[in-house]
């Protein structure tokens, strides 16, 4: 076994995953799994910038993941950085920083990469599993982007498009700096309409349809679980693999997007960083299950982050 660690740093939360890996038999021990809240993109739509207070507060974040890859001892630590560090004019001082911090430089990776990760931290543990038909579509719904693969054993095609549940909320659901509560009807509205051109272009690209089993990643996917599960707190591993399906998901996206913050904050399995942004992010899910007619999705709480632990520990090979 290799004792690696992973940081995935999206728009929306960094992640920190410390595990034993070993790439001969596809076994991969959690030894510490976290996420902090950090929207390192803030305003960057908009702006084109990080701002300083998110690049402050993910750098906080950093300190503290530094001290747990030396409390575990990690051998090889890989820092990736996804949608709002590749869009940000200042992404050279995101860049000094996290060296600084952790010893090793983000990997500012393309959203082909990106999804290529999220495909094979998902699938690599399904790929034994009879009641799940290839090939999978994989979809990682983030803050700033959305990752799209098909594939089988190897991937066929994959897309990343800018509709991620940050992005979304910010450019349609803000108005001089407060959020939509609820959104109105024509503000949805805009938003479905992002979401169906983004569709149009990942299809010249991607085969969404031919996919057999959808694969939802990401925090709007996993509490839309929570929330149809009704869990009285977030719980992974009641999360993790579990099967929602699509009249569920439907039904869920339309009672995000017509309660108030306070509704959806008293949810017990909301994390209070996602209360503004998940109606955004459930409607991302809802409209891609419309468009290839999936009948449900399966959950993975394994995701880029377990990706980039694989590619951690075959690097040591």
């Amino acid at each position: 076994m290799t004792r690696v660690a992973a940081i995935d740093c999206g728009t929306n939360s960094i992640r920190l995953l410390v595990a034993d890996a070993d790439p001969s038999t596809g076994e991969l021990i959690d030894l510490d799994r976290r996420m902090t809240i950090v929207r390192l993109g803030q305003g960057v739509d908009r702006t084109g910038r990080l701002a300083p207070e998110a690049l402050e507060r993910t750098f906080a974040a950093c300190k503290e993941y530094a001290a747990i890859i030396k409390e575990h001892g990690a051998e090889r630590v890989r820092f990736v950085a996804t949608s709002a560090s590749r869009d940000a004019e200042n992404r050279d001082e995101f860049v000094r920083g996290v060296l600084d911090i952790l010893g090793v430089e983000p990997e500012v990776i393309t959203g082909d990469e990106e999804a290529e990760f999220s495909f094979t931290g998902a699938t690599k543990e399904l790929s034994g599993r009879e009641d799940l038909a290839k090939p999978y579509l994989v979809v990682d719904i983030g803050g700033g982007s959305t990752e799209f693969v098909v594939g089988d054993d190897h991937v066929r095609g994959a897309r990343s498009v800018d509709i991620g549940c940050v992005r979304m909320t910010e450019r349609h659901l803000v108005h001089d700096g407060v959020v939509a509560d609820p959104p109105t009807p024509a503000q949805i509205s805009a938003i479905r309409a992002d979401i169906e051109a983004a569709l149009d272009l990942v299809e010249q690209a991607v085969p969404l349809r031919e996919a057999r089993t959808l694969v939802g990643l990401a925090g709007s996917v996993t509490t839309v679980s929570a929330i149809a599960q009704d869990l009285p707190a977030y719980d992974p591993a009641a999360i993790h693999h579990s099967r929602v399906p699509y009249a569920s998901v439907r039904e869920i996206t339309e009672s995000l997007l017509t309660s108030t913050h306070a509704e959806r904050a008293a949810i017990p399995s909301m994390h209070p960083g996602r209360v503004d942004v998940i109606g955004a992010g459930a409607l991302v899910l809802l409209t891609i299950m419309e468009r290839i007619g999936a009948e449900e999705v399966v959950v993975s709480e394994h995701d880029i982050l377990d990706g980039i632990a694989w590619k951690a520990a075959e690097d040591l090979q």
